[in-house]
């Protein structure tokens, strides 16, 4: 009897060694799985994290084209050079930027189907976020395209505009050389010369000649010309002859002229310039 109660009692610890073997591998074993749903509950947040991230920034990215957008149809494709440059490095930065975003969605897509955590609803997210960078990508495209065409069309406006201003120019060169030659042409026409001198000055300088028994010649041969002064029909109206004697030898019409006396000499006064060099632009005065 004594011997039944000792193997009883041997038997019981066994099993009792046995039961706690097994609560602790069943505890360890729970820890273990505590620690890997923990682990992966932190995966999974830190991936939404990520998918909420990248459909913010995609928003943003949107908001960047269009402000691109508006600059281009303001400013018709940049205003200056300067301008469209720094346009098209944005259009080169945001689409780096998109094939960046690109790349990390396909990372997270493929982390989430590694997990086993990826279900229709996160699938759904991925394949728009995918089609709006797409749409973004082909954005992008345009714009570049549309900037390149306004840089074509602003290349074939430069030109017009250099042909057109070396037009100008030419044009107004020939204005400037046909109003100068007018000018030229209206002052020679408005200059006039006379030469006041004594019977014996005009024949020295062979404006005069002639004498006893010989009819007087004026101007005939080759005369001295730099014994005339040169002046201007528009603005010559008054003469100081210097002589208390004085006479016109030219055929100055009557009417256009007279002649005065000032403190003892004569000054000779044309009233009508049109009329007074209507026949010649010479004008001989015979003094003393």
């Amino acid at each position: 009897m004594k011997k039944l109660i000792a193997l009883c009692m041997a038997g019981a610890l066994i099993f009792t060694g046995c039961n706690s073997k097994q609560k602790e591998e069943q505890l360890r074993q729970a820890q273990a799985l505590a620690d890997a749903s923990r682990e992966q509950l932190v995966g999974a947040v830190a991936d939404r994290d990520s998918l909420l991230e990248l459909v913010t920034e995609i928003n943003n990215g949107m908001e960047q084209i269009k402000q691109l957008e508006n600059i281009l149809t303001v400013n018709n494709g940049g205003e200056t050079a300067s301008g469209r440059d720094q346009i098209r490095n944005n259009i080169t930065a945001i689409q780096q930027t998109l094939q960046q975003r690109r790349e990390r969605l396909e990372e997270l897509e493929k982390k989430l189907s590694n997990s086993g955590t990826s279900n229709s609803k996160l699938q759904q997210t991925i394949t728009s976020l995918r089609a709006q960078i797409d749409s973004q990508t082909k954005e992008m495209e345009s714009l570049r395209a549309s900037l390149d065409e306004a840089k074509t069309r602003i290349g074939e406006l430069d030109a017009t505009v250099d042909t057109l201003s070396t037009t100008l120019n030419t044009v107004t060169a020939e204005r400037d050389s046909t109003d100068k030659a007018n000018e030229q042409l209206t002052n020679e026409l408005n200059t006039c010369y006379y030469a006041i001198g004594t019977k014996d000055e005009l024949k020295e300088k062979k404006i005069l000649e002639g004498g006893f028994l010989r009819r007087t010649k004026l101007m005939e041969s080759d005369f001295d010309r730099s014994f005339f002064t040169v002046g201007d029909k528009r603005t010559l109206t008054t003469i100081d002859l210097n002589s208390n004697k004085a006479e016109i030898l030219t055929k100055q019409p009557a009417g256009s002229y007279i002649i005065s006396d000032t403190n003892g000499h004569k000054v000779l006064h044309i009233t009508n310039p049109a009329a007074f060099w209507s026949i010649s632009p010479y004008l001989v005065i015979k003094i003393g």
